[in-house]
């Protein structure tokens, strides 16, 4: 089974990096920002982002198509996320659209609001994992509570 780990760099990966350990032994590929703190990834794929109001709206359409062809490309059976919701949300929804599983994991600084990927992945979320109780009324019935797993 093939999986998709996909977040921006800096928190959200760090983030992500931390649950590594539960994919040893799997086949598993990064999608991320072009940034130092992911220079260092090996299998991953890199994509820029811009910012700026205009930039960003180019940037996610430009990150659709990005997601179909490396989804297409590596055909994984889950995309797992841990937030950056210009990387996650076209990932996670151009996933769900190849038959993949989704999965977001909340961000562990989400402690009382909502982040924007979370509000737009939980719809499609086959797992929803938050790590602070008080965010499961925020969220509904799909969200999950295991405790801080991050």
């Amino acid at each position: 089974m093939k999986i998709c780990l996909v977040c921006s760099a800096g928190g959200h990966l760090s983030q992500m990096q931390r649950l590594l350990s539960a994919f040893d032994g799997r086949d598993y590929f990064f999608v991320t920002h072009t940034a130092e703190s992911s220079k260092h990834l090996k299998r991953a794929y890199f994509i820029d982002y811009k910012q700026g109001y205009i930039r960003e709206r180019l940037t996610w359409l430009k990150t659709i198509f990005t997601a179909l062809r490396i989804l297409l490309k590596e055909r994984p059976a889950v995309v797992i996320s841990t937030g950056g919701g210009e990387i996650a949300v076209p990932f996670c929804y151009v996933g769900k659209l190849l038959g993949a599983k989704v999965v977001l994991i909340e961000s562990l600084t989400r402690v009382t609001t909502r982040s924007a990927a979370g509000k737009l992945v939980y719809p499609i979320a086959d797992l929803f994992l938050v790590q602070w109780e008080s965010l499961l009324k925020l969220y509904g019935k799909k969200a999950q509570y295991w405790g801080n797993v991050i």
